[in-house]
């Protein structure tokens, strides 16, 4: 191991406490291009302003000459959308929001503009979004493999019309186009051919954002292997909005109070969100929770015992790291299905999950699309993250009930919560309330 190790905290009572946790990064990421190409200026709360996958939007917004300014004192970020315009050189970081939300939206600038990211975003599937705009006229030129780096010649406006991708190994595919489809001469019309679309519940919120800012939007959906979205030419109405609190951070909080037999509460949970909360709850059902709504939050109590599950995960595949933990400290058996995209994720998450636990005594099968895990008895050890924040937020699970865990850096959190770390410590050593 070459990167710092951070031992995790092991919990040797059950956890008690409330805690906060930042805005959605995936409705944030949207909600600014949402602000970049509306009619008129937004203000944004809830962003969660420090973690790297929204400073890179922010980045990639501002060398497009988007003015986005944020107020120290309240951390509102104020957006005045203007003309797109280029050259620029745009850092995507690992940040899939911004690798295949922002290159549609570039076409609409004048100007070069050529994107790359981290070594392993060069590796994250791409041919699909640069087929997509070809087929609609954009002129893409690509310096390798069809993937990062590539440019965008843009001429300031984009025919639009309609495309047909397979977007079964990612949903944000589709969003991209949609996201921007409006600002384009003949809007957009997508049309999906293949397999089963995973993490169909972003797309949706994609939609409802979308309808949220005046865009209607005509879906079918009806058959999962031959779904069509379009949206006609026209105004994105400017819209001020609150970002939610991130449901997919808020696992590892729930899952400490399945772990340890413990009571967590989770501030600002959506009753009925732009997020899958209702799907999330009924898994934490399944794995031995119980979950109490309030006006204040979500209350989450486990007994300490873990159900093992059977279930289809496609689309909550965001939320697997971490439900893999679960299944491997279950009472039970599990299977998990529907989840082969992960292996296009930040690292391929089938392989490291399995590798990771197996590391630790763990009893793991990664099969094609998705795992099979049996109980056995865990020991500490060292737990690599591979540059993947929800591999990080996964060994810190383990570790509640396995002594000696020791994560390889824990900073690669900083994706979507840098506070992570620090929140997590302080819930495990006794601080009853921490945000």
């Amino acid at each position: 191991m070459t990167e710092t190790m951070w031992p995790a905290p092991f919990a040797a009572s059950p956890i008690r406490g409330q805690v906060t946790v930042p805005g959605s990064k995936s409705m944030a990421n949207r909600a600014l291009l949402l602000a970049a190409l509306a009619n008129g200026p937004s203000t944004l709360t809830g962003l969660p302003l420090d973690a790297r996958d929204i400073q890179l939007m922010l980045a990639g917004l501002r060398s497009l000459g988007v003015r986005c300014e944020i107020d120290v004192a309240t951390r509102a970020t104020h957006v005045f959308p203007g003309e797109l315009r280029g050259p620029a050189d745009i850092d995507c970081g690992l940040a899939g929001t911004v690798m295949r939300f922002l290159p549609p939206v570039a076409a609409l600038a004048r100007g070069d503009i050529r994107f790359d990211g981290d070594g392993r975003a060069r590796e994250r599937p791409m041919a699909t979004s640069i087929s997509a705009l070809k087929d609609l006229g954009i002129e893409v030129s690509t310096e390798s493999s069809p993937g990062l780096p590539f440019t965008i010649r843009g001429d300031g406006a984009v025919s639009g019309g309609s495309v047909t991708l397979d977007a079964s190994s990612s949903s944000q595919f589709v969003s991209a186009l949609l996201l921007p489809g409006r600002r384009f001469r003949e809007g957009i019309s997508v049309r999906h051919r293949g397999g089963p679309i995973p993490s169909l519940p972003h797309i949706e919120m994609t939609v409802r954002m979308l309808q949220e800012h005046g865009v209607p939007v005509t879906v079918d959906t009806t058959d999962p292997t031959n779904a069509t979205w379009s949206i006609e030419s026209g105004v994105i109405e400017a819209r001020d909005r609150k970002v939610e609190p991130d449901i997919s951070n808020s696992l590892p909080f729930a899952a400490a109070a399945l772990v340890t037999g413990g009571s967590v509460e989770i501030a600002g949970w959506p009753p009925d969100g732009l997020q899958p909360v209702a799907a999330v709850r009924e898994l934490l059902s399944e794995l031995g929770a119980d979950t109490v709504l309030s006006d204040t939050g979500l209350t989450v109590q486990g007994t300490g015992e873990i159900n093992g599950i059977e279930r289809d995960l496609s689309d909550l595949g965001e939320l697997v790291p971490n439900v893999v933990a679960l299944c491997a400290l279950a009472t039970g058996p599990s299977k998990l299905s529907g989840i082969s995209h992960i292996a296009g994720h930040e690292t391929d998450r089938l392989q490291a999950l399995a590798t990771e636990l197996n590391r630790l005594g763990g009893n793991v099968s990664a099969k094609s699309d998705g795992f099979e895990i049996y109980p056995a008895k865990l020991s500490g050890g060292d737990w690599r993250t591979y540059h993947d924040h929800r591999m990080a937020t996964t060994g810190a699970i383990i570790g509640l009930r396995v002594p000696d865990v020791r994560i390889e850096n824990i900073g690669t959190t900083g994706k979507t919560f840098p506070e992570f770390p620090r929140i997590w410590q302080d819930l495990v050593t006794g601080n009853k309330t921490v945000v």
